[in-house]
């Protein structure tokens, strides 16, 4: 069980029970048509949806990072973001954010401006160089992901030498630079679905436990995606049970945070795998 905590606003998040991270869209294009919420009222009842049925953080997305999707700017971040963080801070004080975002620029807007207080980059300083210092001065964890290329090349770019370890090796540079940086909360993401084949996905989830050697915080965001409607031959929209199946291996395999779009159904999974937790040998 981990013993692992973040630092929030001054506060420790415990992590010794798994966490429940809510994907709240606010684009017209994610690949899951159900995650996309676009008015004031939508967003205020998704927010509401993932606190009422327990989960701790809102992640907050405003660009799709589908193969398909269309780059979008800072400055059209930004105009998506600073319409819904004044609508959540006002309906939810107190409620703890991240925004997923590679763009140092959007990050510093959102955690000076609206409290945000978590960094989700899915490039890990790649797509903005300038990433790294920004998360440094704002003080705020930094969910590290592992990515190659851009989510609009990133199907192109899955010849590895070795996937795990050069997953491991690509992490190991990236927190030595962030650690050096002075950025002590750093979350780790293995990145499923981007820049990697479905084989690759399956092998990277079941050398999942591996990941303890780096003794930090480890995040699961496998919901609803590809390598669960490619394998089974269905569609996003119908992979809900593929997704629980998933959570739950990894809730079993290190895993101290999923991030999903069905909190309900992910805080019944580490629900039941912390009580079978209690009778391990």
């Amino acid at each position: 069980m981990s013993s692992k905590a973040i630092n929030i606003k001054g506060d420790l998040l415990d992590l010794s029970t798994p966490l429940v991270m809510g994907i709240l869209n606010i684009t017209p294009d994610s690949f899951y048509a159900g995650s996309r919420k676009a008015s004031e009222h939508q967003i205020i009842e998704r927010v509401g949806e993932i606190l009422s049925q327990g989960g701790t953080i809102v992640d907050i997305g405003a660009q799709s990072t589908r193969p398909t999707s269309t780059l979008l700017s800072a400055k059209e971040e930004v105009e998506r973001l600073q319409f819904a963080l004044p609508v959540i801070n006002r309906e939810f004080p107190g409620v703890i954010m991240s925004v997923d975002t590679f763009y140092g620029d959007v990050a510093r807007f959102c955690v000076e401006e609206h409290g945000v207080a978590i960094i989700n980059d899915i490039s890990g300083g790649e797509m903005d160089k300038t990433m790294f210092t920004v998360a440094a001065g704002l003080n705020v964890p930094y969910i590290l992901m592992h990515m190659r290329g851009t989510p609009q090349t990133m199907t192109a770019l899955t010849d590895y030498n070795d996937l795990i370890q050069d997953i491991f090796l690509y992490f190991s540079r990236k927190v030595e630079e962030l650690h050096m940086l002075g950025i002590n909360d750093v979350i780790l993401d293995p990145g499923f679905g981007f820049s990697k084949t479905l084989d690759q996905n399956y092998e990277l989830m079941a050398a999942l436990r591996g990941f303890s050697v780096f003794n930090l915080p480890l995040l699961v965001g496998i919901s609803r995606k590809r390598m669960i409607a490619n394998l089974l031959s269905t569609t996003p929209e119908e992979s809900l049970n593929g997704t629980t199946v998933l959570n739950t291996f990894a809730l079993q395999n290190g895993a101290d945070i999923l991030r999903v779009h069905d909190v309900k159904e992910a805080v019944e999974a580490v629900k039941i795998v912390g009580k079978l937790r209690e009778f391990e040998f």
